[in-house]
This record gives C-alpha cells, structure tokens and sequence, in this order.
C-alpha cells in the first residue's frame, strides 16, 4: 500500500486560513482536497440554510408553483407520484405532507410489487377517471414521454420534478423542473429528488409568503470612476437576477434619454441604497430636468439586520460574510443585492423551524442516492442531521427508537447504514407504501405498526440477499472472461428484482468493474447497471435504448426494463460493447489529508472532523498520518475466526482505542505488542451500550523507521 500525500503549498494555505477566517490545519486539507475556490469553500465552512442556492433558479419553477397555487385556489385533486427507492419515498412523503398542510386535495402512489419504474399508464387512467387533474411527479418523470402525453390528452397536466439524466426527447409535461437538462443555468446539477421536491416547496413557501414573489423589482446604484460616473442596475425576479446593466457616463456628456436606463428602468420599482446621495449624484450627471422615483431600502434593511444600520456599501462589504467567498471583492451592487436577499428572507421568516423536518427527509434522500457531497447537499445534509438529531419528525422518531438510535449523535454513517437501508427494504420487498404512510401519519399506533413491519421486510430483505448471493457471485465470476475482464453480469428467474442493485453494488466491490444483475420474468428482464472505475455508462445504454421498454438513471447507476424476447440479443451487444469499455488504473494508493503530530491526538480532533462531514461521494473521510505512536495493548477480535485487531496507542498523553480489520495475520509479522510505529487512519465515534467511544480507525501501519 503506498502512502501518498499531496503538496500544500504554505503561501496558499496561509492565504486561505487569513481569507476565510480558518485555522491552518483545515486550510491545509482543503488545499490538498483542491477546494480553493470560494464558491467551493462556502460550502465546508457555512452551515446556514441562507447559503443553499435559490429554487427558482431551476428551469420552469416559477411555472409549477403558479400551476399549484392554481390548484391550490380551484380545489383540484393531485396526485404526487414517486419512486420506490429512499430518495423516491421522501420526495413523494416531503410534497404530499406539504400539499395537505396547506389544506389541498392530493393523494400519492408509489411502483409497488413488481411496477416498473416511472409513471405507469395505469396510474395515469385511474386518476383521470377519479376526477384527478394535476400530477406531480418526483424523482421521476423525465423519461415518462407516453404516459405524460396520455395526461394531456385526459385533461391532466403533469409537472415533472426530477434529477435523473434526460434523454434527447423530453416529456411533453407543463414544466419540468430538473437541474440536469441542457437548458438549466441551475449552479448545481447534482441535486437528490428530494433535494428537487425540497426546492419546489421552498419556491412554494416563497410564494405563499412573499408579496415580491412573481413580481421584477430593479435595484440601483451608483458610483465614482475617476471623472466619471458608473450606474449600475440589476432586475430580481424571486429574488434571482434576470438582467443586468452598467452604464459609465462622464457628466454633461449625455442626457439619461440617450443612454439604455429609461428602457431598463420602463415599469420597475426601483430600490437603492441612501435615497438622497442617489438622487444628488444622478442630478450631478444628468442636470435636474429629469425626476427618478425610488425606493430607499437603508433604512428597512437596517432595522431588519442592525449591523448595517447607518453603513455604507462599501463599509458593508468590509463586514459582509458572503463577500469573503468571491472570488474578487464584489460590486456595491452586488452587496446591495446580497443585503436585499437577506433582508427578504429575514422579514419573510425564511428557513424557519417549518423548514427542518423537510431537511430531514431531503438528506436522506440525498445519502441514500449517492449524491455528490459538495455544494449545498453539505448544507442541505447538515441542517437534515442536526434537526433529525435534536428533533426528529414523527415516523423518522418511530424508526429511530427501532433501530436504537434515538438520543445519539446521527452523521452519515448511520444515515447510509443503518435509516436508509432500513426505510430502502420496503421498495426492495415491493411494499414502499409502508414507508411513506410511516411517514405522513399522524396516528402514533399506526406509526409503531408500520415501523415494526418495516424492520420486519429489512429483516426479509437481509435474508434474501443472502441466499441470492449465492447464485449470483459465482456466475458472475465466469462471465468476467465473456466481457474482457472489463465487465460481469449475472442473470437468472431467480434473483429478486427488489435487489438487483444490491447485488450490483456487492459484485462491483468483489470484482472492482462495472455490475450488472438482470432479473428474468416470464416476459421481460429488468436489470440494475452499476459502474466504477470512471467509465460513464450511459453510452452502453443509449446504444441500446432500441431494445429497452425504459431505462434512466446516472452516470453510474442506471436501470432498464425490457422484453425476454430482446435477451439474448442485448447479451450479444454488451460482448462486442465490453471490448471498448475503458477503465482507469486501480492502485492501492492511500491519499493522506494531513500528517497530525502527536500533540493533536486529543478529542478536541473532532471538531475538525465535525466540520468536514458530511462523509461519502465526492468527499471521503479524513485521512491523517501520525508517527511514533506505542503499542501498548493488542487483542484479537472476531467469533469463529479472528481476522481483526483491537489495539491501543500511546501519544504519551492520550491513549486512543483503534481498530485495525483484516490484520490479524500481520501481528508479529509487521508489528507487534510494544512496537513503535506509524499509522494512517481515520477516526470514528463508537457507540456501545448508550456509551460514545472516540477512537482511531487503522488504514495501515508500520514499525516506526520501515518503509
């Protein structure tokens, strides 16, 4: 195993540590990490909701919330269809339980049993015919062109809110809201569904409680150049910035009808920063003959946020957190537009308590799916954890007391472990409903219930998983040479459909290439396509979207549907794809975060470990290395068969519990008792018998002085 770690050049992390208020230490691994840019930082060290990017910067949102509101007036009925996985359900629990609340018609249905994917004509007809006329689907719908074109044709519009890859052809639906297609100028495209859905009803609560929401207001300002004069404005619509002008005018030289303000300014209401030195400033370039009428937002804003009171824009900016994060120091403008966003927010009582338990359930959604941890996932993840830990959401509490986390610490591992999986086995099992009704009931008994039979199908699940691993290891060991190396499949009537992409993600970590695990029916083959390795599936797929009844999915994960009869062809076609299946190099090189020196090996280490979760894709956890660490007890762990060992280490003023796995043959062969030596690791709270443990995780050790 070769230890690797990265330069940090000091004059950079220095920089960083004075420019965004940090200790060094943390400036070091974001440096290593490559997040340097501001945008990028943001995210690591904000925790506030005010950070997470605006819903209606998403394509066609402003279009869905003017739908709903209109059915919201009209008492229509809706529908809010979903997907049967944990980002499907939470979306699906997160706008139903929004909707009702709010007093509307709106029912849900999830693909129970062995239902593909998708909205299904089916659901498509049965609505139509109990007089339903809006359907919102979430976490899917955009590959549903047919059944979204038999909706419009029935009198049903559909707003599709989903995050999965489009394809060429997108659904004829009244908006569709998703960050990934080529439209969006969204800043993010990595969004759960349920991140998706939370948006939509942050943009509804925006609505509902803004008298700026649907209306353009333009903001200006106006500054010195030398002997010059620049006028700078911007138009806000929800609060996002949908145009933008500069003017630079010496005065005397123009009158304000030649310039392009008059048209910019054409039915505005206009806000600006101290009204009087505006309107002076504006009369010192354009004479007097003219009158601007505007609104002066100092003084509101001051008694809304009270350090700015009195303050300039530029002393503003001096004092201003976000301004910290550009990437050069902003426009007064841009303050202005920051001030006025913030001020909104706060007069409006945005990201209030009503807020967090829907952030509970959007991180689930987005640990469960995967989701790259950067950008506003971390905020979103954060605000989800801290609220589910302090007060957890009814049917999130039941489950919770189950699983005997209730009281405890919660981070990613126990979201990705031990809830997701648990809430994930009802859709596995084909009973996704439970965890939806566990979600949105009100009744504590029927709570208890659906909570006892969800731990019951995780249960099930566990044990089917099991015994279909069994058929499934095997064959796909022999298929490795029918696919170059490059590629393993299994397939069979008898491996569950509700776990195809267990197996898949179980293959992948045997075998280290991409997985495929088919499901064979007495018509079609539903398979779930897993990937590693850097190789983008989805050209395989769109190769043989001939064959597929459906298929979506991400980069690196998808799935399909098909007819048998289509089988043996397909299996023919991945042969000759394997051979140009391109896979990047895998060395076991461990990449360190920093080297600790002794001293910092106290508990105080995990507020530094805190403050870098949430762990999983995209951002790993931390990885130190310490030299000169003594062993100073060691013991073997594991039933039958001990293959673990236990360890503890001495700074010389802390001694740390640690785990090392898979190591016990290397106890007197590359260490042992009373050893000196040099580790890399990880740290991770230990939970036993309601008594938290801080210790390390080992990665891999050597005598002190061996390389």
């Amino acid at each position: 195993m070769n230890w690797k770690k990265k330069d940090a050049p000091p004059e950079l992390v220095k920089g960083m540590a004075e420019k965004y208020g940090c200790d060094l230490l943390t400036a070091s691994i974001l440096v290593r990490r490559g997040i340097t840019g501001g945008e990028d930082v943001r995210y690591f060290l904000e925790d506030d909701p005010r950070y997470l990017r605006n819903p209606f910067e998403l394509p066609a949102m402003e279009d869905a919330v003017d739908r709903i509101l209109a059915a919201k007036e009209e008492g229509e009925k809706i529908l809010i269809f979903g997907d049967r996985d944990v980002d499907g359900i939470t979306s699906t629990a997160l706008v139903t339980g929004f909707l009702s609340r709010l007093g509307m018609d709106v029912g849900w249905r999830l693909p129970m049993g062995d239902d593909p994917y998708g909205l299904s004509a089916i659901a498509v007809d049965e609505f139509a015919a109990a007089g339903g006329t809006l359907i919102i689907t979430v976490d899917c719908g955009i590959s549903n062109i047919a059944e979204i074109e038999r909706a419009g044709k029935l009198g049903i519009d559909v707003i599709v809110t989903d995050h999965h890859n489009p394809q060429e052809q997108l659904p004829p639906a009244l908006a569709v809201v998703n960050p990934k297609l080529p439209s969006a100028n969204y800043p993010f495209r990595h969004l759960s569904g349920c991140g998706v859905a939370y948006k939509l009803v942050s943009a509804l609560r925006f609505a509902l409680k803004s008298d700026t929401y649907g209306h353009s207001i333009c903001l200006l300002n106006t500054r010195p150049l030398n002997d010059a004069y620049i006028i700078e404005a911007a138009k806000l619509r929800n609060l996002v910035v949908v145009d933008r002008l500069t003017e630079t005018v010496v005065p005397g030289m123009l009158s304000i009808g030649e310039t392009r303000l008059p048209a910019f300014f054409e039915g505005q209401q206009i806000f600006t920063w101290d009204e009087a030195l505006q309107k002076k400033t504006l009369e010192r370039i354009f004479g007097t003959g003219f009158e601007v009428y505007m609104l002066d937002m100092a003084p509101e804003i001051g008694k809304e946020i009270p350090q700015t009171a009195g303050k300039s824009l530029l002393r503003i900016r001096e004092l201003s957190r976000i301004a910290k994060y550009s990437e050069k120091p902003p426009e007064e403008l841009d303050v202005f537009i920051n001030l006025f966003t913030s001020f909104i927010q706060r007069r409006e009582r945005h990201f209030t308590g009503e807020d967090l338990p829907d952030l509970q359930l959007a991180a689930l959604g987005t640990v469960a799916d995967i989701m790259p941890l950067k950008d506003e996932n971390r905020i979103i993840i954060r605000s989800g954890i801290t609220s589910l830990t302090e007060k957890p959401q009814p049917g999130l509490s039941d489950l919770l007391f189950k699983l005997n986390l209730s009281g405890r610490r919660l981070g990613t591992y126990e979201l990705s472990w031990q809830i997701c999986p648990t809430i994930n086995a009802t859709g596995r099992m084909g009973s996704p409903d439970k965890a939806v009704a566990l979600l949105l009931s009100g009744d504590p008994r029927e709570r208890d219930r659906l909570a006892d039979e969800i731990l019951a199908l995780n249960e099930e699940r566990k044990r089917l998983g099991t015994d279909i691993w069994t058929l499934v290891e095997p064959q796909a060991a022999k298929s490795l040479a029918l696919y170059d190396g490059k590629l393993v499949l299994a397939s069979g009537e008898g491996i569950y459909r509700g776990i195809t992409g267990v197996m898949a993600n179980r293959l992948i970590s045997r075998f280290k290439v991409p997985a495929l695990v088919v499901s064979l029916g007495e018509d079609t083959a539903v398979g779930s396509f897993r990937s590693t390795r850097g190789w983008d599936l989805r050209g395989l797929l769109e190769q043989n979207a001939d064959l597929f009844l459906d298929w979506g999915g991400h980069d690196f994960a998808a799935g399909f549907s098909m007819r048998k009869t289509n089988w043996e062809c397909f299996l023919e076609r991945l042969k000759i794809a394997a051979r140009s299946i391109e896979l990047t190099t895998e060395e076991e090189i461990v990449v360190i975060d920093a080297e600790l020196p002794l001293s910092y090996l106290t508990p105080d280490i995990f507020k530094l470990i805190d403050r870098f979760e949430p762990y999983g894709e995209e951002n790993g956890l931390l990885t130190f290395i310490s030299r000169g660490l003594k062993v100073t007890e060691l013991s073997f762990m594991g039933k039958a068969d001990a293959k673990h060992v236990k360890l503890t280490l001495d700074t010389g003023k802390n001694k740390w519990p640690a785990v090392y796995w898979q190591a016990a043959d290397k106890v007197k062969r590359e260490f042992d008792l009373n050893d000196t030596v040099d580790l890399i690791f990880t740290f991770n709270r230990n939970w036993f018998n309601g008594t938290e443990t801080l210790q390390i995780i080992v990665t891999d050790l050597r005598r002190s002085g061996e390389e």
